[in-house]
């Protein structure tokens, strides 16, 4: 079984991960979500997790005796932990990572906010044996924070685990999901419901035709169409 565990200053933020796929998932033990409230591990009466950063400048940054504290708190310490850091200045998110994390036994997600997390914090998790540390970017924008990129991540990781989706084969014929020439990851086709005409657009002759055949072969090729026209805008 995955263990999400998400660390924020705004636990409330992330209650929409209990709901809907991924809280039926939790529900059947396929997987579990546990947020973490990250002032929990502050001392002083004003629950400080910032402070300004050094050399100046604007924001303030956020202290990293919380984050460790917090960190160890939750790690096991049985097995590898992966600590995700989300932060516009990580690795771009994709499906192959959505992939390999899905393998792992413990995602930590540290949501940080501000100007981001004393880079301490990262740098001292790399050097422990039983931790891989990724800093993660879900797009080439700034957020408020990192809860809607660590939803993102999960939403996308746990859906591939064992039994979450109700038909498996769903997996197989989505967008990054088909291959094309050379590998090339494909978006999704465009599908079609009833009825077979609405408001004067058909759909295609062919998904009526009932030869799978020809229905595969009009798959691939609007997969590979649209996968161009993206890459052209």
């Amino acid at each position: 079984m995955l263990r999400f565990d998400l660390i924020s200053i705004f636990p409330e933020y992330l209650q929409p991960l209990k709901l809907s796929l991924l809280g039926k998932a939790a529900d059947k033990g396929l997987l579990s979500i546990n947020i973490h409230d990250l002032r929990d591990q502050t001392t002083d009466v004003h629950h400080s997790v910032d402070d300004t950063p050094y050399g100046g400048g604007a924001g303030m940054v956020m202290l990293a005796d919380p984050w460790a504290d917090a960190i160890d708190a939750i790690a096991d310490d049985k097995s590898e932990v992966d600590l995700i850091i989300l932060t516009p200045a990580g690795k771009k998110f994709d499906q192959k990572m959505a992939t390999l994390f899905s393998s792992k036994k413990q995602l930590i997600f540290a949501c940080g906010r501000y100007e981001g997390i004393d880079a301490r914090v990262g740098e001292y998790y790399r050097a422990k044996s039983n931790f891989k540390v990724h800093e993660v970017s879900i797009g080439d924008y700034v957020l408020g924070g990192g809860e809607v990129a660590a939803m993102v991540i999960i939403e996308a990781t746990a859906r591939l685990l064992p039994g979450v989706l109700g038909n498996p084969d769903s997996l197989k014929e989505e967008s990054h999901s088909i291959s094309g020439n050379n590998d090339e990851q494909l978006v999704e086709y465009p599908n079609y419901t009833k009825p077979a005409i609405w408001r004067g657009l058909e759909v295609p002759p062919v998904l009526l035709s009932g030869n799978h055949g020809e229905i595969a072969k009009w798959r691939k090729a609007e997969a590979e169409r649209r996968t161009r026209q993206l890459n052209q805008e």
